[in-house]
């Protein structure tokens, strides 16, 4: 038997088929080629068509299909794994009534801002584990304001994975780890955060039906399935967003663990038995994949903005190096690149700042002493000493990990960064070939009842793994120039 991953990003949709037997994923697609189109009528804002996630969803399959070249009737199951934090809204026909806002539009921060400071700090920390701050919750709100008419035909609001999911199958439902991205869960009562639905105003008549983030959640409809050109009737059986997936396909789900990405902006993710949050809410806490009202297992996760993008833009910058010609030059400098220190904030307003926004910053930049490959290696440096400023705010909710793991991408590819990031932290990084996708295909997996937790990874191998250098003295001293450099900005 066989099951489909799908990876709803906000620049593509990626599927991965995987072979129930043995584990492993058998064939991949990703649709489109080019970037999806994002809609910005103002500064700060961005959406989406969902109806574009749709198209690339049927794209995307037809694409798998033609690669894997299997019976299509041996398909058991479907998951879902998607961009978090978006908002759609739907009528009680179907209708997706605006286009959806996602993830990085920040319209509704001051919405958010207001709420705290109404409703409590202590309250909403206690209960929601977060400030309402941008989430999809404050983001219903901001319609409900400027939109009172469409505001009124809304049946159900939903999660872009939950969007896919009826599309798949005609059903209105969520998760609880939905729930709680969204600051739509009360995680002290154990149910719909009743306090905070009240105070915006929203009937929990707009909530869709509850459903466990591994079971049988709805199925595929004659209709979908005649458009998407799988057989009907296949079970949708898991939903996750993208983060919390992230670290289900890195085998991330016991206390103390933590999964890692480093794109274009860089997440920590890591796992806690303990429901706790961070008073400054500099990192954010949700309900993680395994997580139930029986048992806590809360997924802290810590996003940094410039990341990626701090790198690629010394590419760009210099012109004339790809990135291993790039890493070559950064190996040749010392740790502490002599001096220089880069502070790569420069992609808007970073949470772990507590929402400030330092730009990004070359310090004790020194003519005659600093070339390219001290570029190369303080931007390098300067992303691993906001990873550990991060995980040092994660330590303060008990999370102290003994191994990160990645998947093989983006900054990760680079064993300078594994190495600079391993010396630095003192945790040994795990490298592995999985994705997204694949996530979503063994969350599938789980759900339906062909394996479970213990057995669901065994295709899961090691690539690589890095251990930290003994005498790791220098990078902890380079640290801590680089932190007071930070503190001059913040």
């Amino acid at each position: 038997m066989y099951f489909i991953g799908y990876d709803v990003g906000s620049s593509s949709l990626k599927a991965a088929l995987l072979d129930g037997k043995t584990g492993k994923a058998i064939a991949s697609a990703q649709y489109p080629d080019q970037e999806m189109s994002m809609l910005a009528q103002q500064a700060g804002w961005a959406e989406q068509d969902p109806e574009m996630w749709w198209d690339a969803c049927k794209n995307a399959t037809a694409r798998l299909l033609k690669k894997a070249a299997i019976d299509p009737k041996k398909i058991k199951g479907i998951g879902i794994s998607y961009q978090m934090h978006g908002l759609v809204v739907l009528d009680k026909k179907g209708k997706v009534l605006r286009p959806s806002i996602i993830w990085c539009d920040s319209r509704a921060v001051p919405v958010g801002n207001t709420a705290f400071e109404a409703i409590g700090g202590e309250k909403c920390l206690a209960h929601l584990l977060n400030s309402p701050g941008n989430f999809t919750a404050s983001k219903l709100r901001w319609v409900k304001e400027n939109e009172p008419e469409l505001f009124a035909q809304i049946d159900k609001f939903m999660l872009p994975g939950d969007y896919l999911n009826f599309k798949l199958s005609g059903d209105k439902n969520t998760t609880i780890s939905g729930l709680s991205e969204g600051m739509f869960w009360d995680f002290q009562n154990g149910q719909v955060a009743n306090f905070l639905m009240d105070h915006y105003g929203f009937d929990n008549a707009l909530v869709p039906e509850i459903v466990p983030t591994f079971s049988v959640q709805s199925e595929l409809s004659a209709a979908a399935a005649k458009e998407i050109g799988l057989p009907k009737g296949i079970k949708i059986c898991y939903r996750a967003g993208d983060q919390p997936n992230n670290a289900l396909s890195l085998n991330v789900l016991n206390a103390g663990e933590v999964a890692a990405t480093a794109g274009t902006s860089g997440v920590v993710y890591g796992v806690s038995d303990q429901v706790k949050y961070d008073p400054e809410s500099r990192v954010n806490t949700f309900a993680h994949v395994n997580h139930t009202t029986d048992l806590d297992r809360l997924g802290i996760l810590l996003c940094i903005n410039g990341t990626g993008i701090s790198n690629a833009w010394l590419k760009r910058t210099l012109g004339k190096y790809d990135y291993p010609e790039m890493n070559e030059l950064a190996a040749k400098v010392p740790v502490g690149s002599d001096g220089l220190l880069m502070l790569p904030f420069g992609n808007g307003a970073e949470r772990m700042l507590c929402n400030s926004d330092p730009g990004a910053q070359l310090v004790n930049l020194n003519f005659n002493i600093h070339h390219e490959g001290h570029l190369c290696r303080a931007i390098q440096e300067g992303i691993v000493f906001s990873f550990q400023y991060g995980l040092e705010i994660m330590g303060g909710l008990g999370l102290k990990p003994k191994v990160m793991r990645a998947g093989h991408a983006n900054m990760f590819l680079s064993p300078l960064f594994r190495q600079l990031l391993a010396n630095t932290s003192g945790i040994p990084i795990e490298l592995y070939n999985t994705d997204g996708a694949v996530g979503a295909a063994i969350g599938a997996a789980i759900g339906f009842g062909a394996t479970d937790f213990d057995n669901a990874f065994k295709g899961l191998e090691v690539i690589e793994t890095t251990t930290p250098e003994k005498g790791s003295d220098a990078y902890c001293e380079a640290y801590g120039r680089w932190l007071d450099a930070l503190k001059k900005y913040i």
